[in-house]
């Protein structure tokens, strides 16, 4: 299980089962949600309402507030007699998501471009280096992190809410499947070079080959995620 991050602290056993409030609600499904984004839980993976309380520092009940919304949203599943589990994917449940990333992320970075800032511009010029790093280093862990902030640079700046809410939605789909990019040597020299190509466009405020750049490093990075699907 994960190593605990502190979200709320209690000074007794008590305080921890106190009913929570919708901050403590909240606070647990944002942190949650980062987490199945970025694979810290495991396609199939159970998980146990108690252990995660733990993890987070919180009591139960705001954890499985938190849990029970991201299975109606579909990140997580209900499992009768066992709690929530992360789902696999079907490699036709994989197109369709990867399709939508296409559509969706394709968009918001085309928007995105020429709204971009100059510490945006260097911003993203330093997630780029921090992940050929941590592809150098076979670091999963902080090249999905920096990968994550360099995607919501570009589409946060395309300045729609409602276009961010889908993407960050479809991102939980796919999210536990993000750490089996490592498992494939050959993916370690190729996950950044399209993220060499938007840079290049950025810096030409060309939004057409920014969303080529980034519907390039999609698929590339789909085809071996892909692989860890299960059925067809």
């Amino acid at each position: 299980m994960t190593k605990p991050v502190r979200v709320a602290e209690a000074s007794t056993a008590s305080a921890r089962t106190d009913a929570p409030t919708t901050t403590q609600q909240d606070t647990c499904y944002q942190t949650l949600r980062q987490w199945v984004t970025v694979g810290r839980f495991l396609p199939g993976e159970r998980l146990k309402i108690r252990q995660v309380a733990e993890d987070l520092g919180v009591g139960v009940m705001p954890v499985r507030a938190a849990l029970q919304r991201l299975a109606s949203e579909g990140a997580l599943v209900n499992v009768p007699n066992a709690g929530v589990a992360v789902p696999f994917l079907s490699r036709a449940e994989f197109d369709d998501v990867l399709d939508m990333r296409l559509l969706l992320e394709g968009e918001a970075a085309e928007r995105g471009t020429l709204r971009l800032s100059t510490q945006d511009q260097a911003t993203l010029k330093t997630l780029s280096r921090q992940m050929d790093a941590a592809l150098k280093a076979a670091d999963a862990k902080a090249y999905l992190a920096a990968n994550e902030d360099f995607h919501l640079i570009l589409y946060r700046a395309a300045g729609s809410p409602t276009l961010l809410a889908l993407i960050e939605t479809v991102w939980l789909k796919v999210g536990p499947l993000s750490n089996q990019l490592f498992e494939h040597a050959d993916a370690l020299g190729v996950l950044n070079d399209a993220h060499s190509d938007v840079l290049k466009a950025v810096a030409k405020r060309d939004s057409a080959a920014v969303r080529r750049g980034i519907e390039r490093d999609l698929f590339v990075a789909g085809q071996f995620l892909r692989q860890a699907c299960k059925g067809r």
